[in-house]
């Protein structure tokens, strides 16, 4: 069975720092492409950030310079680092792994930024 969990979300000020992590369980992890999403209410679920199985990471454009993500294979765990948190950026985070067409998600974990 897959399991997805993700930790790190929380509430933190405009400007602040959080890294989110997820650790990947009945997978094989290393195949994998990871990725972090999120969704507001009412919006649709959007890419935040990606890296591949071979750690080639892409990012939105809207978080670009702020967010970093990497992954680590031996933890089987995929972070990723948010910096210079906007009040924009408050939404529950998804962790997602993806591999030839078959994808999983985690439940979300919530960061809300505000002064």
């Amino acid at each position: 069975q897959v399991h997805l969990v993700e930790s790190g979300g929380g509430s933190v000020q405009p400007g602040g720092s959080l890294r989110l992590s997820c650790v990947a369980s009945g997978i094989y992890f290393r195949a994998y492409d990871m990725g972090w999403y999120r969704q507001a209410p009412g919006l649709q679920r959007e890419l935040v950030a990606s890296i591949t199985r071979d750690g080639v990471a892409t990012y939105a454009d809207s978080v670009k310079g702020r967010f970093t993500i990497s992954r680590d294979n031996a933890q089987h765990t995929v972070y990723v680092q948010m910096n210079s948190l906007k009040p924009e950026d408050t939404t529950v985070y998804y962790c997602n792994a993806r591999h030839t067409g078959t994808g999983f998600w985690g439940q979300g974990t919530q960061v809300t930024v505000s002064s």
